[in-house]
Formats: structure tokens, C-alpha cells, sequence
């Protein structure tokens, strides 16, 4: 079974999907990486290491912005897929960004995001088969269940710099109190980058 999903954000243009599939256990991330780094266009894609993102919320706020950036002609980097990666970060720099948050030749936990435009339109089965053949690993459902259970959540404190807020361990918690903890860190995540827009 297929986990490839298709959605439209509101408040986008009509036409301006994003196909996301999700993959765990990613035994070739080490091609993956290459391809993108050759500038392979059949690997146009934001490849996103998936154990620092705490969301969909949390990955949706980043598309949203580069989706905008790229309608306003903004982006910053090379293209929309490589934006969305960039626009995880907490700040300006770029070659960061990807060390922190897109595909290394180590990444198991890959999130994938694919836009589809007016111009440039893709269709989602077209995708998911192109997905399912090059990706070695297994497609699991994007949710937040899925995304929560496999993030490390004291490396996005690092890299957020939101180390103060929570407990972040899991040790005599119950479970409404981690999930308090969890919803206060999506907070301080979702600030810092909405900060760095400030700074541009």
C-alpha cells in the first residue's frame, strides 16, 4: 500500500499542489544524495531528512513560504524544491540549511515534497511511481503520528536553539504532559523560522 499524499494549502493560487510521500529504513539515501547534488532534474524534489521534523505542520509552514517566495519571485535558492529546505531553517544560510535539514548519504527517515504548477504540472501518480521505483525504503503514512514517533527532538532543540523550552526527555512524564511539551516546541519552531523572514 501507497502512503503518497496531494494537497493543496489554502491560501495558495488554485493548481499549486504538493505531492509528499514519506519513507523510513532508506538503504540508498547515499544515491539519492548524489543525484541531487549531480543536479539530476528527474530529482527535482525538496528531500527533507525527515528526523528533524516534529510535523506536518511543522514541513507545511516551510512549503507554504517557498511556494510564496517562488510566486513573489523571492526564492533564494537554486529552485521552489531546494526552498522548501531552506525555509525550514531558523536562519540565512543556505549550505546550513541543507547540512541540517535535507537528505545526507546517512539519512533513514527521508520526507519528500514535489510541486506541481500551472507550468510545470506533475500528477501524482506519475510521481508516486517514480518514487516507488529509485527509493529503496518503506513508504510510510505523513502524519504526525508517524512524523512524531522518529524525529529527534534533542537535535531540533539544537538547531532551533530551544533548549530551555520543555523537558525534553521522556523519563516520570505522562503522556498529556509530553504532548504539551511537544506542541510547546512546534511553537518555538514554528517562531524561529518565522523570524528568520523578518531578517531578510
Amino acid at each position: 500500500m501507497t502512503h503518497h499524499q496531494t494537497l493543496q494549502l489554502s491560501h495558495l493560487p488554485p493548481n499549486h499542489d504538493l505531492h509528499i510521500a514519506l519513507y523510513h529504513n532508506v538503504t540508498n539515501a547515499s544515491f539519492l544524495h548524489q543525484q541531487l547534488l549531480a543536479g539530476n532534474t528527474d530529482f527535482e524534489y525538496a528531500l527533507i531528512d525527515a528526523s528533524v521534523i516534529l510535523s506536518r505542520t511543522h514541513v507545511l509552514a516551510a512549503a507554504y513560504r517557498a511556494v510564496n517566495d517562488m510566486l513573489e519571485n523571492r526564492l533564494r535558492s537554486r529552485n521552489v524544491h531546494s526552498e522548501i529546505v531552506f525555509s525550514l531553517s531558523p536562519n540565512n544560510n543556505i549550505a546550513e540549511s541543507f547540512r541540517r535539514f535535507g537528505i545526507t548519504p546517512s539519512t533513514t527517515s527521508l520526507l519528500i515534497i514535489k510541486l506541481s504548477t500551472p507550468t510545470k504540472t506533475y500528477l501524482s501518480s506519475t510521481v508516486q511511481e517514480h518514487l516507488n521505483s529509485v527509493i529503496e525504503g518503506e513508504n510510510v503514512p505523513f502524519s504526525d503520528e508517524v512524523l512524531s514517533g522518529g524525529v529527534d527532538e534533542k537535535r531540533v532543540r539544537k538547531i532551533y536553539k530551544l533548549n530551555s523550552i520543555g523537558g525534553g526527555g521522556k523519563g516520570g512524564i505522562g503522556k498529556g504532559r509530553e504532548k504539551d511539551e511537544r506542541r510547546e516546541l512546534e511553537v518555538g519552531v514554528l517562531g524561529a523560522m518565522a523570524l528568520r523572514s523578518v531578517t531578510n
